[in-house]
């Protein structure tokens, strides 16, 4: 379902905070049942040492099957394509039966349909969506054939740390050397309508610049951003939500243009209002009502 589909449909599920959990960590595991965040990718990939893959692969296979996290949005993120362990880590996650299975490095269209075929064939309920990680300048060039590729794809992950080492570039402040990178993922994404993630922000005690960078991929347009530690995820959540004024503003718009019963244009507060601003409103209000409703059920 497209984007904008899902806002009418009352489909809409925030991903604000998404959260990694290093898989062969039980008590994180446990850990991750409390906290308030909207999506885990229960990690078998980087944050896993090669002797304890088995280990992480049963673990994320058993907390996805468990049913023991609420509302939060389980996924799992497999070892990459062509690794000796791709193959069982994604039999292992189809069979358990996540939201979603993350795949790094996805580079073409022609992986994303051989990542489908393979999930179909080991038995993936529906439910389960791929989320591919976009993470090189190859991935970057094909990220619009990749984004149309499937229906069953649901988001594209920007791997940020990855694309900084590929396009021998440095993290700085305002991250100039990514922007196109960024603009070029968002511009796939929102045309075939599925979720894009922005990358993490490295250092946990950094609060001042992990905001500002949260607040930078909201104005970009981001749905959310992956976080690497449980710290980040109150801040993540307070800067992707809509504002107190935000939605005031968005109901007082919807109301005037429904009491103006079609009339093409209103005016609020002095402001010219046309159908475009209508359609951003309902989205602020459609995503204020999901996140709050995702609130009433941790309570």
């Amino acid at each position: 379902m497209g984007e904008h589909a899902a806002y009418a449909a009352g489909t809409y599920r925030p991903r604000r905070s998404v959260l990694y959990m290093p898989s062969s960590n039980e008590r994180a595991l446990e850990k991750a049942k409390t906290l308030p965040v909207d999506a885990l990718i229960l990690d078998l990939e980087d944050a896993v040492a090669v002797d304890a893959k088995d280990l992480a692969r049963e673990n994320a296979c058993a907390a996805a099957a468990s049913g023991d996290y609420g509302r939060r949005e389980i996924t799992i993120r497999v070892n990459g394509i062509g690794t000796q362990w791709h193959d069982t880590d994604l039999a292992a996650a189809c069979a358990a039966g996540p939201d979603g299975i993350v795949v790094p490095k996805v580079n073409t269209a022609k992986e994303v349909k051989a990542l489908v075929r393979a999930m179909e064939k080991h038995g993936a309920p529906d439910r389960t969506r791929l989320w591919a990680m976009i993470e090189t300048p190859t991935a970057i060039f094909n990220v619009r054939k990749i984004a149309r590729e499937s229906d069953r794809l649901a988001a594209l992950v920007i791997g940020t740390n990855d694309l900084v080492k590929e396009l021998r570039a440095d993290h700085v402040p305002g991250r100039a050397p990514l922007l196109t990178s960024l603009s070029m993922a968002l511009l796939a994404g929102r045309e075939s309508g599925i979720a894009v993630l922005d990358g993490v922000y490295n250092n946990v005690k950094d609060a001042d610049g992990f905001r500002a960078e949260c607040e930078q991929g909201r104005d970009f347009g981001f749905d959310g951003k992956t976080l690497i530690h449980p710290g980040q995820v109150e801040m993540c959540n307070e800067v992707f939500a809509p504002s107190a004024q935000a939605v005031e503003e968005a109901q007082g718009i919807v109301a005037a243009w429904e009491a103006g019963a079609g009339a093409g244009v209103v005016t609020v507060n002095g402001r010219m209002v046309e159908l475009l601003h209508v359609d951003i409103a309902r989205r602020v209000l459609a995503t204020h009502e999901a996140i709050s409703l995702q609130a009433a059920t941790d309570r």
